[in-house]
């Protein structure tokens, strides 16, 4: 259960890592062939189910490569099943405030702390690594809250002082929909907003994230001081590979990709 992305950040390491969004883990697998740090499989947007969840974190077990799951929302199910399937550590989407943070925390932690029941599931080989799971699951799993609305941004002091948060994960476009530029990647002040907020979680040590839309916007962040940068979605990357080639055959394509 030891949480190998957990000792990259406590490490100071900068992590890559990739945006799964589709069901097939062949994806997962060439991500973990890659040497990269984690995934994220993606379970708010688009169709995956946890059927499909747990054929990716299959392909992950036994590797370096750290599995996290972007849960539905702030809920007690999504995200105490993801963990007993064995990820690394959840993704929580919308959390505004330090209660939510907090309510985050509860649904992942066992008691005293929290509320996550024990089960006899894939995260604890099904009852035979019951009791080496429990003594470090608390410690180990990781839960990150997305930072991507205003609320968030002017609550993020209090959000930081969550117990035991070790990282979080930048939504540039619904925080500048918050902001009210809506379809924009980082609309104006929204860039700086950022990196202010990412300044003050290093201040306390706690990693931050985001995803990159280029290569060259990954060398940016890496060097801005993120410490999760996304290399892209997998289909986003497909895409953008297939437009430099149509590109570069020149046959222009009408695309814009956010990451």
């Amino acid at each position: 259960m030891r949480n190998r992305l957990r000792q990259r950040f406590r490490d100071h390491e900068t992590t890559y890592g990739l945006w799964i969004t589709v069901e097939t883990p062949t994806i997962t697998e060439a991500a973990v062939t890659l040497g990269l740090d984690w995934v994220c499989i993606d379970m708010e947007h688009g169709h995956q189910d946890f059927h499909e969840v747990m054929n990716h974190l299959r392909v992950v077990r036994g590797s370096e490569t750290a599995a996290l799951v972007r849960v539905p929302g702030i809920e007690l199910s999504a995200i105490k099943r993801a963990l007993d399937m064995g990820a690394h550590g959840v993704i929580v989407p919308y959390a505004r405030s330090h209660a939510e943070v907090e309510t985050a925390f509860s649904y992942g932690r066992y008691p005293p702390r929290g509320i996550r029941g024990v089960s006899g599931d894939r995260a604890v080989k099904w009852g035979l690594g019951a009791r080496d799971y429990l003594d470090c699951a608390d410690e180990e799993t990781l839960i990150i809250p997305l930072i991507e609305t205003r609320g968030a941004v002017e609550a993020i002091d209090a959000i930081l002082e969550v117990p035991g948060l070790e990282a979080i994960f930048f939504g540039p476009a619904d925080m500048s929909a918050s902001y009210g530029y809506l379809g924009e990647w980082e609309g104006p002040g929204v860039a700086e907003r950022i990196l202010e907020v990412r300044a003050k979680a290093e201040a306390k040590g706690i990693a931050a994230g985001v995803m990159a839309r280029s290569v060259e916007d990954s060398r940016r962040r890496r060097d801005q001081g993120f410490r999760m940068v996304g290399l892209g979605a997998d289909m986003s990357l497909l895409i953008r590979a297939i437009r430099e080639n149509l590109d570069a055959l020149g046959h222009k394509t009408p695309l814009n990709l956010w990451f």
